[in-house]
């Protein structure tokens, strides 16, 4: 199969995307598009899933139509997805109930309270889950959109309704209605499912109220989900991988063995760290999750979730107007010789690991009649440094031996941040040639479950490093920064 192409849709938080890969993972063809963004209460944050579907169904069909002037064939589809993203809808029709509960929404706070609030109980979920009772994950959203549309709760106990994250709606789309099924990388966020078992929990159903008629099959990474119906793309195509968006980038990333780890940056940062065939208990407040399951066998990962990183750099173009694009950043930063001792702490819908604290807000510390725009923004690139140093520690302190940091996403493209990271992890960072390694990692998966490619092996010779950065900041410096920040989030986390 070398003149095999595969399409990668990467359905992310802001916009959905389709890629066309070969098979030695160069990118032939891209198309995206953008869909809105809705905030109807504070710390809510939706999709519209139709909105959804209507640009991935735009952006699959230009690719398709590009792929035939391309050398090759398209032999398979691959799907990467914005994890925890709740999506129930009605198996009839096909129509949502509710808009998409995103992972970033906080409106579940309370009940997730009340659940911690028994120790027991709170332990109990985590041991099975591998996950922190929070908002975050799609447990608390599913029970909250049963519980506030109307006959919901009824439609789900009579098996009419179907939950699933983003993947998993649109293979449902994509297979008109005939493929109900998710991967383990995407159930493994949901607080449903054990990952030790491999199963939904029924206890854990019970526990937060969700009925398993809503829930899909689960089935490895890498293997046949289904096949698109011609009336939908054009042509009849196997969806052979699915992952959810991190677990995806730890492939693109050929982060196979124990203790490799690579960092995300796109809308949030997520660090992941392979823990092989064990899945670790974090004592510092990281999450076990499945890496990826591959012919039955799980390997899993070590999870730090931050969720800001390039939505603050959105919030200065969009929310207060300091830049016109992001592209400005990495003069501004780049201008100054120190920090100036101003520090931002980006907890717009709470602080993520290791704090876990959904009340807390965004704060701006250290401002004088000479802060000016740069001094900002730069302090909004540090804080995606500080909060990756705040993973890193907690990996350490669970036992981690780190060496280097993989790092992919949309914001890697800036050599300001990525010194900067490697300044302030005190640890050599690498950028891979192709940065937009989610889309690639489902590609991958999608290319093993077709058989385009024989082991993780010969994926893992694909990736090649563009370019590698070595701390350059003196030891005292670094520390007077870390301390800064340590300060900054005390007094966040500290606030009513």
């Amino acid at each position: 199969m070398n003149d095999a192409l595969i399409l990668s849709i990467d359905q992310g938080t802001t916009s959905t995307r389709a890629i066309i890969f070969n098979r030695e993972g160069e990118t032939l063809h891209t198309e995206q598009q953008e869909f809105t963004q809705h905030y109807p209460e504070d710390g809510w944050v939706e999709h519209d899933p139709e909105e959804i579907w209507r640009t991935t169904l735009a952006v699959c069909k230009a690719a398709v139509t590009a792929s035939e002037s391309l050398a090759g064939e398209l032999k398979a589809i691959g799907i990467t997805n914005q994890r925890e993203t709740t999506v129930i809808w009605d198996r009839k029709t096909g129509q949502p109930i509710y808009n998409a509960i995103v992972w970033q929404d906080r409106r579940t706070a309370s009940t997730c309270e009340m659940l911690r609030a028994n120790p027991q109980q709170a332990e109990r979920i985590t041991d099975k889950t591998g996950l922190l009772i929070d908002p975050y994950f799609s447990a608390t959203k599913i029970a909250w959109i049963l519980d506030h549309v109307e006959g919901a709760r009824e439609l789900a106990e009579q098996g009419r309704l179907a939950f699933g994250t983003t993947d998993c709606f649109l293979i449902w789309r994509l297979t008109n209605g005939r493929v109900h099924a998710t991967d383990a990388s995407n159930a493994t966020r949901t607080l449903l499912f054990d990952i030790k078992k491999q199963r939904w929990d029924e206890q854990l159903l019970d526990t937060f109220d969700v009925p398993a008629s809503l829930l899909p099959e689960v089935k490895d990474s890498a293997g046949l989900f289904g096949t698109t119906c011609e009336s939908v793309l054009g042509k009849a195509i196997d969806i052979t991988g699915v992952a959810g968006d991190q677990q995806a980038a730890m492939v693109g990333q050929a982060c196979f063995e124990p203790g490799m780890i690579k960092s995300t940056y796109g809308t949030g940062c997520f660090a992941m760290l392979n823990t092989g065939e064990w899945a670790v208990k974090s004592q510092n407040r990281l999450l076990a999750t499945v890496g990826y399951r591959i012919n039955g066998k799980t390997t899993y990962a070590l999870e730090g979730s931050i969720f800001i990183a390039g939505a603050a750099v959105q919030w200065l173009r969009d929310g207060i107007q300091l830049i016109d694009s992001a592209n400005e950043t990495e003069a501004l930063a780049s201008s100054l010789e120190h920090n100036h001792n101003v520090y931002l702490v980006p907890a717009f819908t709470g602080l993520g690991a290791p704090y876990w604290n959904p009340h807390a807000r965004g704060a701006l510390f250290g401002l004088t009649r000479d802060t000016g725009i740069a001094e900002i923004v730069r302090a909004t690139l540090e804080s995606v440094c500080y909060q990756t140093n705040d993973l890193m520690g907690a990996m350490e302190r669970d036992g981690a031996n780190l060496a280097a940091l993989r790092v992919d996403g949309g914001m890697v493209a800036n050599d300001w941040i990525l010194q900067c990271l490697s300044d302030i992890l005190d640890m050599p960072v690498d950028r891979p040639a192709i940065i937009e390694t989610t889309a690639l990692g489902a590609a991958y998966l999608a290319g093993l479950g077709a058989g385009i490619y024989a082991s993780l092996d010969e994926v893992s010779q694909q990736w090649q490093c563009q370019r590698h950065f070595d701390p350059q900041m003196d030891k005292d410096q670094r520390e007077r920064c870390l301390a800064g920040w340590a300060k900054a989030v005390d007094k966040v986390n500290e606030a009513p």
